[in-house]
């Protein structure tokens, strides 16, 4: 961190006893502000994980040079702040109070049992979904599927015929898809597995890929996923969850009033307004 060139009164206060030190430690004066350990926590608590591993040595000078810095370029400007300057301020201010009173309400520890109840209420009693372990063989031609689908009821073999003829990537693999889930496939090719049989072989169906034909192999209902699977999600959700409820419920108690005036809205674009 470069040090400005200053002419300023700082008074540097770092002869207090060990045992006397805490958060109200004054570390600098400058013009009559004091700068404390306070000030320096509250600093090291915001720097990006990479800064916070280093020495606290380099830390604490580096950081107090910063805020000596700061407070003397900020002290030369009091006093005589524009419009757009004090505005912008007094919206920094209230987006940050907001934000740690939020994060407050947010992290808060998360009960084991608010976590089990949101996973009963969202999977205990589901049933699953309707998953499908299908192969398919794609050709350019309605006339070269049905080909093959003749072939197929002549007792030839699916994977030999997708090996040789298939154009789509699963064509080495026999034609393999796999498991897949709703909305998984295309809408066509979707239907048309989910009317098969297992070991049933579909008509042509035709996708904006080209013309398919399908085997469904075997279909299953899916077991919900295990709690531990989704508990980041489920905590997520109880945060906003409760950041809802936390809004609503001081949105309810305030007195707000939006006088009802009628303004271009375009204005606030208008950044000259800000001078005026």
């Amino acid at each position: 961190m470069k040090r400005l060139l200053v002419s300023a009164a700082i008074s540097l206060s770092l002869a207090a006893p060990v045992a006397a030190q805490d958060a109200s430690t004054v570390l600098a004066t400058v013009n009559g502000t004091d700068i404390t350990l306070g000030h320096l926590i509250a600093m090291r608590a915001m720097l990006p994980a990479q800064y916070q591993e280093l020495p606290d040595e380099v830390l604490y000078n580096g950081m107090l040079d910063q805020l000596i810095q700061q407070e003397v370029v900020a002290d030369s400007l009091r006093g005589s702040e524009d419009a757009r300057t004090k505005l912008t301020m007094e919206n920094e201010d209230r987006a940050f109070l907001a934000s740690v009173a939020i994060d407050a309400i947010a992290f808060d520890t998360i009960a084991d049992a608010d976590v089990q109840a949101l996973y009963d209420a969202n999977f205990a009693d589901a049933g699953g979904d309707l998953e499908w372990n299908a192969s398919h063989i794609l050709v350019a031609t309605e006339e070269e599927a049905q080909s093959l689908i003749d072939q197929l009821n002549d007792g030839a073999d699916f994977v030999a015929l997708a090996q040789e003829f298939s154009t789509g990537p699963s064509g080495p693999n026999g034609g393999a898809l796999g498991w897949f889930g709703t909305g998984m496939m295309v809408p066509e090719f979707e239907t048309a597995v989910a009317g098969l049989e297992a070991g049933e072989i579909s008509a042509p169906v035709q996708t904006q890929f080209g013309w398919h034909v399908v085997k469904l192999n075997e279909s299953r209902i899916s077991a919900p996923p295990a709690l531990e699977d989704v508990r980041a999600d489920l905590e997520e959700e109880l945060r906003r969850q409760r950041v809802d409820a936390y809004l609503a419920e001081l949105t309810e108690a305030a007195e707000i009033a939006r006088p009802e005036v009628e303004i271009d809205m375009s204005l606030i674009r208008n950044i000259d307004l800000l001078t005026q």
